[in-house]
């Protein structure tokens, strides 16, 4: 089987491509439920320790790419605390403890939209920020979703859900409307799914 790109970079570089080591770690603060800051002892491969990094706890959440039986996305008009202006965003929220990332993203599109759906597709999970930690992302793509109650959701935000077409969502990303890099990173990445299944 040949090795990917990664493997081969990693035979190339030899140890400078090891992962770095963590020492020791100590909570720094923990103002709720929603974030923890630690500090970390690092050693790099080189030998060099660091003995202050900065590490952000925060859970993982789910963002879901929505199409309806009709072609359309569901999608929000909303504001958040760090963003200038208002901004799209796609169905999305935290995952829960126990919860599997599929369960979590199914959960939130019901809770947000009252919409439900057959099919799925996982597009990926990534960490939010490669040198502080700062939780994981699970984007997903969910396929031919119909309405099926009342949306429960409790954001603090105000949310106007939207029905956009293929084409609005796509001039929606050009136009830099997804103020947020995951919310445009799932958008990218669910229209290049449906792109790769011709549909």
């Amino acid at each position: 089987m040949e090795k990917s790109w990664s493997d081969k970079g990693a035979e190339l570089h030899g140890n400078l491509m090891k992962p770095w080591k963590t020492l020791s770690r100590r909570v720094l603060c923990r103002p709720n439920q929603f974030l923890t800051v630690e500090i970390h002892e690092l050693e790099l491969p080189d030998g060099r320790r660091i003995d202050d990094w900065p590490w952000l706890i925060t859970p993982d959440y789910a963002n879901v790419i929505a199409r309806t039986t009709d072609g359309r996305f569901l999608c929000f008009r909303q504001t958040k605390y760090a963003v200038d202006g208002i901004s799209l965003a796609p169905v999305g929220g935290f995952i829960e403890h126990g919860e599997t990332p599929l369960d979590g993203a199914r959960r939130e599109l019901l809770e947000e939209t009252g919409y439900t759906a057959p099919e799925w597709h996982a597009l990926g999970c990534y960490p939010v920020d490669a040198n502080r930690g700062a939780g994981t992302a699970h984007f997903f793509l969910a396929l031919e979703a119909v309405w099926d109650r009342d949306s429960t959701a409790d954001d603090l935000e105000c949310q106007e859900l939207l029905l956009l077409t293929r084409e609005e969502m796509e001039r929606a990303l050009d136009g830099g409307d997804f103020k947020v890099l995951p919310w445009a990173a799932a958008v990218t990445l669910g229209l290049r799914k449906l792109s790769r299944l011709q549909i």
